[in-house]
């Protein structure tokens, strides 16, 4: 078994949810190396795409949900005009 191998077989024992962003990245990677190396048997190749569909997903939720953070946080940053910057007059 290779380095690859292991890495993604330790990584599958845990559920997705539980993995930081970095470890999920870090498996997908791998997942996609073992795929790429076409060394694995058809079944085992579809359980190696199925998790990696998973970590993918989480991974866009979470940049996702970062990206909205990020989104707020600048939000915050931006002062709201006061009265007098503000064009109060009726047009």
């Amino acid at each position: 078994m290779t380095d690859t191998e292991k890495i993604a077989e330790e990584g599958a024992s845990r559920a997705v949810g539980e993995l930081t962003f970095r470890e999920a990245l870090a498996e997908l990677e791998s997942i996609v190396a073992v795929l790429e190396s076409n060394t694995l048997e058809l079944e085992d190749s579809l359980t190696a795409y199925e998790r990696g569909v998973a970590l993918l997903g989480s991974l866009q939720k979470r940049l996702a949900g970062a990206e909205q953070q990020v989104e707020v946080l600048m939000g915050e940053l931006v002062a709201a005009p006061s009265d007098e910057e503000r064009d109060t007059t009726l047009s």
